[in-house]
């Protein structure tokens, strides 16, 4: 019977976890619905995609889609919950049959076929532009407003990608795959930063020796919050509540055994084993060893 080599499985991975065409497809139906509805009330700039969606590092059948609102600033209120509040009102009196809820930064609206099927809208606030990309202010959760630049973000992650002959974006991918199927409540964009910044002094990335390292290395900063590295955002921590952050401080310390002891069955020859703890890493959705 045929068999896979670690770098097969990966790669076979990666193509699981990949969002497929109806996916996309069905966020750009939201988006322009979407579009429309806060064009006519809140005088949209624009509505474009931010976060996993823009970045190339989604999950299929996880991973919800993130927008920037550009809206303008005579359109917003000081206090960013009250903004929250009426863009929600707005959206829900449109879609009537969807939950719409807020949950800051962003109004949420889950259209409900599946996790995935899930619209977040962050209004934001243009303040300037920094090194050629717009600064937006977005709602901080305590009533303020935030600085945020998603296109310095992913010009970041981007030029790191391709410095990485393309296998940055699935190392983060394979991070985010680890965050849903074993439900870690922790930041995707925290996940993203740290594998970027942390891959700046590499020249070179394999899928399990840095996948095993990276695990390693989060749990020895004890999911420490991490600064900008590009100045904007300031601190990003990981998680929402001490709470989470030791919920996710828990699932890391059984990831990271269970990645050092695939690296470890690797080293000693015995793929099949190390396939079995890649697949406990990925809560059994990792391929199998054969064919």
């Amino acid at each position: 019977m045929a068999t896979r080599t670690i770098a097969q499985g990966f790669s076979t991975f990666h193509t699981r976890i990949t969002p497929s065409g109806y996916e996309t497809g069905k966020a750009a139906s939201h988006k322009a619905s979407i579009t429309r509805r806060l064009e006519e009330y809140f005088n949209l700039k624009q509505l474009f995609y931010s976060g996993s969606a823009n970045n190339g590092t989604s999950i299929s059948k996880h991973s919800d889609v993130d927008f920037f609102a550009w809206i303008p600033t005579d359109k917003l209120k000081q206090n960013s919950a009250t903004s929250l509040r009426e863009i929600k009102e707005c959206l829900q009196s449109r879609f009537p049959n969807t939950s719409v809820y807020v949950d800051s930064p962003a109004v949420v609206l889950d259209f409900g076929s599946a996790d995935w099927d899930r619209a977040e809208v962050i209004p934001a606030d243009y303040v300037e532009q920094k090194n050629g990309k717009n600064v937006y202010e977005i709602p901080d959760g305590s009533g303020g407003w935030m600085r945020s630049s998603p296109s310095t973000h992913t010009a970041y992650v981007t030029d790191e990608n391709k410095r990485l002959g393309k296998k940055l974006k699935p190392l983060i991918r394979f991070l985010k795959a680890w965050k849903y199927y074993c439900n870690v409540p922790i930041s995707s964009f925290y996940l993203e930063l740290r594998a970027t910044k942390w891959m700046e002094s590499e020249s070179s990335i394999v899928y399990d020796i840095d996948l095993c390292t990276i695990l390693k290395k989060l749990h020895s900063c004890s999911l420490a919050a991490i600064q900008d590295p590009k100045g904007i955002s300031g601190y990003v921590p990981a998680c929402a509540t001490e709470a989470k952050k030791a919920d996710a401080l828990s699932k890391l310390a059984t990831a990271k055994t269970r990645a050092e002891k695939a690296r470890q069955a690797e080293k000693a020859g015995k793929t099949s084993e190390a396939f079995d703890w890649w697949n406990k890493v990925f809560a059994g959705n990792f391929p199998s060893y054969y064919y």
